[in-house]
């Protein structure tokens, strides 16, 4: 009685875990170095074996599981719609490194960020949480995923948002088997640009200057501190123009022009010009902040106005012409 008690026991326990096949994705784990990978792939019901290019995303900051689900199912995995692209490829996407692939939502903290003890990130999070180790640990993964043979080496394209369109724009330049970049929501002269754009017009001081010259003092330092490290901070605020100049790939820039950033994504258009850039496509969404919400006069927000699905369009239109 007692062995048939265990065993309903483990295996409503095994009923209540869930894991990324049971939404429909492929999921490979590899080792890098002393992390673990955790590689989703998503591709068209049926055709999963199908040989396709890839389609390589890299999302934005922050220690967040890929898969978040609760009782009603999966929140958004991708910000736009993944089903535009699936006809064509199989859309890659791949973990915060320490952190889990899938967690229900009731596990999780604010803005979905998966901490531990004292809310704290894990160690290998904060110790793995900068641009090189992203880079090329990106750049395995992709390496290793073309020697399947349900990928196709036709094409291969890497898109990134925010933090993941400096990941995604130094990954075009050291790949060359990348043939399109979506570089998108991205600050090409750094991340400490658009946090000082916002510093100023909410507080209007400029107090975040004494921040960056610790920031620099410490820029090698990987420790913890409430948000990102020092390294994080100063490896993301090197600016990522320099690889959209060097590339010569076609490459999409999207970005809202009420974001922190746009001003300097205007700059590169202007720089782009000068130097007869013509590789590169500007799409500026007008009035619309860093996550192509609207915005207010005060830049408020308002999250009831969904635009990723557009942005998401726009990219498959770009690149269907490109």
């Amino acid at each position: 009685m007692k062995k048939v008690l265990f065993l309903l026991l483990v295996s409503l326990i095994a009923f209540g875990q869930k894991t990324p096949e049971d939404f429909g994705y492929k999921y490979i784990r590899l080792d890098y170095k002393k992390t673990k990978v955790d590689v989703l792939i998503q591709s068209k019901k049926g055709e999963e074996n199908t040989k396709k290019p890839l389609f390589f995303f890299c999302q934005g900051s922050m220690p967040q599981p890929l898969l978040k689900y609760d009782e009603t199912g999966l929140y958004g995995t991708f910000p736009f719609d993944v089903n535009d692209f699936l006809d064509e490829f199989h859309v890659v996407i791949v973990g915060k490194p320490g952190i889990p692939v899938i967690s229900d939502v009731k596990d999780l903290k604010n803005n979905y960020q998966y901490l531990v003890e004292n809310d704290s990130v894990p160690k290998t999070y904060s110790d793995n949480n900068y641009l090189d180790y992203y880079v090329n640990r990106n750049n395995f993964v992709i390496n290793k995923l073309l020697k399947e043979n349900w990928i196709s080496n036709s094409k291969l394209v890497i898109a990134g948002h925010s933090e993941g369109s400096t990941i995604a724009a130094k990954l075009a330049t050291k790949n060359k088997k990348v043939t399109h970049l979506i570089y998108s929501g991205g600050n090409p002269y750094g991340r400490i640009l658009s946090m000082l754009e916002e510093e100023v017009y909410k507080r209007k001081n400029y107090d975040l200057i004494e921040y960056w010259k610790f920031v620099v003092e410490n820029k090698d330092n990987l420790d913890y501190n409430g948000g990102d490290t020092y390294k994080a901070t100063y490896d993301f605020s090197q600016p990522s123009a320099k690889y959209l100049k060097k590339i010569k790939i076609p490459v999409l820039i999207t970005y809202g022009t009420k974001d922190w950033n746009a001003p300097y994504n205007d700059l590169l258009q202007i720089e782009s010009i000068q130097s007869n850039l013509k590789n590169l496509t500007f799409k500026p969404y007008f009035d619309l902040e860093h996550n192509f919400f609207p915005v207010n006069e005060n830049r408020e927000p308002n999250y009831e106005i969904y635009n990723w699905e557009n942005v998401g369009k726009d990219w498959k239109n770009w690149l269907d012409k490109n």
